[in-house]
């Protein structure tokens, strides 16, 4: 069932916060040796109301809540502007761990967000530039003269920046943390809130 054997967890003795044990266990998660342990699944609503779901990078975690960037005009991005919802869902086998994230999404500054692109290597700020994700592609050759149009770009300009490239903020009101147990008696801790001025309340779950 699982990669390895299943790490340890106390809920009893989690702290206060859900930002402080994410961190830890994310920490563990690369010690342990977890392929790209910063990898999580994006989950939004389409605009037919229905699920959409894609894996990106955190950027970080702090005190306001989890980070990643979109393109604005990408469909995670329109979802996300049209309903500002999303789940996060991190998975660590060999450790036989999962956090689940759930909140409100906020956009951050257009500062903060150009600072987020600039911090890219020039490869990626260039397929920034070419804005067309997911559309539907007629000639690979279309893409790869494009893309070198954009590169140039990237060479002869090295402040430019999309200004569709944001970086959001999921503010959550629920984070679950999930440790599977060899007798499948998995441990599950949720923190809960109703918004981000409460005080975190922390539940056990049943398996």
């Amino acid at each position: 069932m699982f990669a390895g054997p299943p790490a340890e967890f106390d809920p009893s003795r989690a702290p206060a916060e859900p930002a402080g044990l994410f961190l830890d266990w994310l920490r563990e998660a690369v010690a342990a040796g977890v392929p790209e342990a910063h990898a999580m699944t994006l989950s939004t609503v389409g605009e037919d109301g229905g699920p959409d779901a894609r894996v990106l990078i955190l950027k970080n975690v702090d005190e306001d809540g989890w980070q990643f960037a979109v393109h604005a005009d990408s469909p995670k991005g329109r979802q996300l502007a049209g309903r500002p919802r999303a789940a996060l869902t991190f998975h660590w086998p060999l450790l036989g761990r999962q956090v689940r994230v759930r909140g409100g999404v906020e956009p951050a500054s257009p500062g903060r967000s150009a600072a987020d692109l600039l911090a890219r290597g020039a490869t990626a700020r260039a397929e920034v530039l070419l804005g067309r994700q997911s559309e539907h592609l007629e000639s690979p050759g279309e893409r790869d003269r494009a893309f070198r149009a954009a590169a140039a770009r990237i060479a002869a300009e090295p402040g430019l920046v999309s200004p569709e490239w944001t970086l959001c903020t999921l503010v959550p009101t629920a984070v679950e943390f999930w440790q599977a147990d060899k007798d499948r008696l998995h441990d599950r801790l949720r923190y809960e809130r109703p918004d981000r001025h409460s005080i975190w309340e922390r539940h056990r779950l049943w398996p």
